[in-house]
């Protein structure tokens, strides 16, 4: 198995994305990627578009679209978007496998500015493909190593953190350390590879630094991106 991992940056525009999602699909396709994860958010970003009454409707017909690719191309996909659930606001992945249901995840602990438009999620999300388990968060939740811990305890053999580091520029820069180091604590403290992938650019009006990381289950970094490069990392197991 390939696993992949895809640093970009996030478009106010949905379908801008979404080309973009679908184009990495195809690259990753190239390099025989089974599995491709994509950053927090990576669809629909942070704009005002999430809070239109129409977003679910917005959300699940590029899903379909991403999903059709997946089943074509018969590969996995991570997507970051949000999505409403009774009229409450979640910051979700959904985990496209081909010919599959869709699986979801909403992020449990949000950073104090999502408080005010977003709901923490109330599941842990852990799921097979082709033989492997798989546990997913969501940025934040990489702080809180109880979290990570129970997907392994309940059998993930690979975690993804699906991030999106925006911050003021200089605190983005300052950050960055910090961002690398959470991810290689994880895989080490629990015996797993850890995969990051992260947005670069800027988007509302902050900027995020890339770094997209995969860690062995020894602290190693496999490969890691810099810090405006659109790229695909991945590792073979």
């Amino acid at each position: 198995m390939k696993l992949g991992i895809c640093q970009m940056p996030i478009s106010d525009n949905i379908d801008v994305n979404k080309k973009k999602i679908i184009d990495f699909l195809e690259k990753a396709n190239e390099q025989c990627i089974d599995l491709l994860a994509f950053p927090e958010m990576s669809l629909t970003g942070y704009t005002e578009m999430i809070l239109s009454q129409d977003l679910n409707v917005i959300v699940d017909d590029h899903i379909n679209q991403i999903k059709d690719i997946c089943n074509s191309l018969e590969i996995g996909s991570i997507i970051g978007h949000a999505y409403k659930e009774e009229d409450k606001l979640y910051n979700r992945i959904s985990v496209i496998l081909p010919e599959e249901d869709i699986y979801t995840y909403d992020k449990l602990h949000l950073v104090k500015a999502e408080q005010d438009y977003f709901e923490p999620g109330t599941k842990h999300l852990i799921f097979k493909y082709k033989d492997a388990t798989f546990g997913a968060i969501i940025c934040r939740d990489q702080n809180y190593p109880e979290l990570t811990g129970k997907l392994v305890k309940e059998g993930a053999q690979f975690i993804f953190i699906i991030s999106a580091h925006y911050y003021k520029p200089k605190e983005a820069r300052w950050k960055l350390e910090k961002n690398r180091a959470i991810p290689i604590t994880r895989a080490v403290e629990n015996g797993v590879h850890v995969l990051l992938p992260n947005t670069v650019g800027s988007h509302i009006g902050m900027v995020s630094l890339g770094n997209s990381i995969i860690a062995d289950p020894d602290g190693a970094v496999v490969v890691s991106a810099g810090e405006s490069e659109e790229t695909i990392l991945s590792l073979f197991l």
